[in-house]
């Protein structure tokens, strides 16, 4: 770890310089000085006043010939103001003076202070004022008006600098009703443009919301003296991410704010931590630290301010909840609103009543209220040590279900109990996921956030189930198992057990939830992967479920849980792949006999005419339908799978003489070639007339950019790519390694194709996972061919990034393959896809 583009190369020119020193004992400081901290960026602050004082007193001593030799001051503002240095902060000065001064005097002045700041490579932010000109630049200027709150003498004349920072106070609390809101609006755009550094993968430590611009902020409303941040942590986590953005500045060799995933393992390491994931846990916890308390602090300051707008006299005469503080609104038992919080009524006594603070809690959510944090930090305070008896009494259960069960308002109410520490007391097995990161790009949010998400979305579809309290309770800790060692699921199953019964659940509630967590994912996966005309593929569901009350749970659980982890998990496509699933899961539970796989999956006409087309021209056929997004299907697409599709078009190729190995690869690499992203794929065998076999291909596809090709020279490419006169392969290859030059390939885990066992009877599931590209349908349909076996049916998904391919493949006599052959083509496969 090395400070790079520091010293000047010139050295002896430096030697002779005031302050000559400056540009070597930097250096030192940062590479081998005072350990990174407080400690060190005070002292590369005290080690730049010193060099920028004596810079100011060569400037302005009589030899100089020139420059002004009284009347000014140098004065630090911003953050080097506040005396926090980080390896490569910009340095924030004002040359102040007392307007005497000629104006080419005051150009040279500043440029002998500020070339030197330049030729050293270090940012500059500067400006040339007298007090009265800096008054009036803060006053046009909010972010002017901030830096000056950290003015802090350098050099000169320190009461130019005094008579600065004692205007720029008390025009800041004389203004702040109306500034206040101001800055609250800037805090609110840039957490609209950059986000919330709690959740983000690449966060940007400064500008995200948790970040130190919003510390700086809580500073500024701290110096208006209407209204104050929690104080708890605050400095702590402040510094937390100063630190983490000095070992940034480090490792880069840039002044950067972003922490970037390629430099998460370096900064973690400078910073003494094991991983990257450690230093984003490390970073999220200190974020929302400063985000909860930024959320606090401008909720009192919107109070402070409503209450200032109604003037005295009226206050008495107006009623409703903006008469004034003494209004109460009975929300619960010990429960009021008070001024648009949640508060504890005067008569509550959280010493005598352990479901206080929950109750408070579910109160606060379905009125949509902020649980006042007085509120919260009393009850803790009265149940010490003993939160809650265990098992947890029925209303205590029932607060925590009815506070899930309010939605998107459970939010900031389950971010204050485990902001204020009373969260990890509730229910321990939360602190495991807490802040834990999520390195799948599908993913939106953290474990912890992830799993409350859920339970908001959960809540909405409670009147689907009999037992919404499973649900919730289930959505909450689907994934409580991640970063434990094994399969999540299967380690979150042991968890939700045992929490299940301390909250008080019954053993047979216990158990199904166990079973929801265990089988969280069990729907879509088979869905999506699996040949549901397959009467295995639905019985082993059947078997893993249970029973239909299971099931609906676990539908619901399973939108629930696709909707919380972000846009590309979820659509109308896959939801009705789940709900088909589930229909067929759900007769075989009320006893209904599987149907035969032959007689099941009826082609829609649209599909039986264009195989029609197909056995009597002895030619590939093909359609293309195009959908609205989101839309319902044209008419042209019939059948029980017309609902929603996920794509904006459907593409139904019909090709003779089944089987005929190189049509999989062929079809795949035709749509590449014409730019086309295969978002599904299905393949089936029909017999409309009896003249032979047809094989139908139907694919929902999405053009990467530009138009949609016509279907005419779709075909016209198709029925070379068959007869061998278009060479797919090499076009693809060439594209392939144009792409490679215009672009820095994505670093992602390398392939893997495996034989899942006892997927089917009548037919070996090859399932490959891969990193979605251009072409992979092809390569993959290219081994298999070359294997030698034939793919009764292909079931494709993308989910962001990733592709999820599962291939039914028979042998010549459309046998399974026996398991040697089966483990042979799965090595195939992966080999040609690294």
């Amino acid at each position: 770890m090395t400070e790079r583009a520091e010293q000047p190369a010139d050295a002896a020119t430096w030697a002779d310089r005031p302050g000559g020193d400056y540009p070597a004992a930097r250096l030192r400081l940062l590479r081998d000085g005072t350990p990174a901290g407080p400690d060190r960026r005070a002292a590369l602050a005290r080690l730049t006043d010193d060099w920028l004082a004596a810079l100011l007193a060569a400037a302005t001593a009589p030899a100089a010939r020139g420059p002004v030799a009284r009347g000014t001051a140098l004065v630090a503002v911003g953050g080097y103001g506040r005396g926090e240095l980080s390896p490569r902060s910009d340095l924030d000065l004002l040359l102040l003076h007392d307007g005497r001064a000629a104006t080419a005097d005051l150009a040279a002045l500043a440029d002998r202070l500020w070339y030197p700041v330049w030729d050293l490579g270090l940012d500059l932010d500067h400006a040339v004022r007298t007090p009265a000109e800096a008054r009036r630049a803060a006053r046009d200027d909010l972010k002017v008006q901030l830096g000056l709150l950290d003015a802090r003498h350098l050099a000169g004349d320190p009461e130019l600098t005094a008579a600065v920072r004692t205007a720029a106070y008390t025009d800041w609390r004389e203004s702040a009703p109306r500034r206040l809101p101001e800055l609250r609006a800037l805090c609110q755009e840039r957490a609209a443009r950059h986000g919330e550094l709690p959740y983000l993968l690449e966060p940007d430590l400064k500008e995200a919301h948790g970040g130190l611009r919003d510390a700086t902020a809580l500073r500024a409303v701290a110096a208006s003296w209407l209204a104050d941040a929690p104080r708890s942590g605050l400095e702590a986590a402040r510094a937390r991410l100063l630190d983490t953005r000095d070992a940034l500045h480090l490792t880069t060799g840039r002044a950067t704010d972003r922490l970037s995933l390629q430099d998460q393992d370096q900064v973690a390491g400078a910073l003494g931590l094991p991983d990257a994931d450690a230093l984003l846990r490390h970073t999220y916890e200190s974020a929302r630290t400063i985000a909860y308390a930024a959320d606090v602090t401008w909720r009192e300051v919107g109070r402070v301010l409503r209450a200032r707008s109604v003037r005295p006299v009226l206050r008495g005469l107006l009623h409703g909840r903006s008469a004034g503080r003494g209004e109460r609104r009975p929300l619960a038992d010990g429960v009021v609103e008070l001024d648009g919080e949640a508060v504890l009524a005067r008569t509550a006594r959280p010493e005598r009543d352990p479901v206080l603070l929950l109750r408070a809690a579910a109160a606060a959510a379905q009125a949509g209220l902020p649980l006042a944090t007085h509120a919260i930090r009393r009850c803790a305070a009265a149940r010490t040590g003993a939160p809650l008896p265990v098992p947890w009494p029925a209303e205590a259960r029932e607060q925590l279900v009815t506070l899930l069960g309010a939605g998107a308002p459970a939010v900031p109410v389950w971010e204050a109990l485990e902001a204020e520490g009373v969260l990890a007391r509730l229910l321990p097995e939360w602190e495991h996921v807490r802040c834990r990161p999520q390195r799948n790009p599908v993913h939106t949010w953290t474990v912890d956030r992830h799993l409350v998400e859920t339970a908001v979305r959960a809540a909405a579809l409670t009147r689907r189930v009999q037992r919404p309290d499973l649900l919730l309770i289930a959505a909450l800790l689907h994934d409580i198992g991640k970063g434990r060692p094994g399969d999540h699921a299967l380690a979150g199953a042991a968890v939700a057990r045992d929490t299940a019964a301390r909250l008080g659940f019954g053993p047979g509630d216990t158990e199904v939830i166990a079973a929801l967590v265990r089988h969280h994912l069990l729907l879509v996966e088979t869905a999506t992967r699996r040949d549901l005309d397959d009467p295995e593929t639905v019985g082993a569901v059947a078997d893993a479920v249970g029973s239909p009350g299971t099931l609906e749970l676990l539908h619901a659980l399973t939108e629930a849980d696709a909707l919380a982890t972000g846009p590309a998990a979820w659509s109308p496509w896959r939801a009705g792949l789940v709900a088909g699933l589930v229909r067929r899961v759900t007769d075989r539970l009320a006893g209904e006999p599987a149907p035969d796989p032959r007689e099941t999956g009826a082609p829609t006409a649209a599909q039986e005419r264009l195989a029609i087309e197909a056995q009597r021209t002895g030619a590939p056929a093909l359609t293309l339908h195009t959908r609205p997004e989101n839309g319902p299907p044209d008419a042209a697409k019939e059948g029980p799978d017309a609902a929603g599709e996920p794509v904006g078009v459907e593409l139904l190729i019909a090709v003779p003489a089944h089987p005929s190995p190189g049509v999989l690869p062929a079809a795949a690499g035709v749509l590449a070639l014409h730019r086309l992203t295969v978002r599904a794929a299905e393949l089936r065998a029909l017999d409309p007339e009896g003249r032979g076999p047809v094989l139908l291909l139907s694919w929902r596809v999405a053009a990467e950019y530009g138009s949609l090709p016509e279907a005419g020279h779709l075909r016209a490419d198709l029925v070379r790519a068959l007869d061998g006169s278009l060479d797919v392969p090499a076009r693809l290859a060439e594209r392939e390694r144009a792409y490679a030059r215009r672009s820095r390939a994505a670093l992602a885990p390398p392939p893997r194709a495996t034989v899942a066992a006892g997927s089917s009877r009548t037919a070996t599931v090859i399932e490959v996972r891969a990193q979605d590209a251009h072409g992979l349908l092809h390569r993959i349909g290219r081994a298999l061919d070359a294997a030698g076996v034939s793919v009764r049916s292909a079931h494709i998904s993308t989910l962001g990034a990733n592709a999820v391919d599962a291939f039914y493949v028979t042998d010549a006599e459309g046998a399974p393959l026996p398991d040697p052959v089966a483990r042979e083509v799965a090595a195939a496969v992966e080999s040609a896809l690294q």
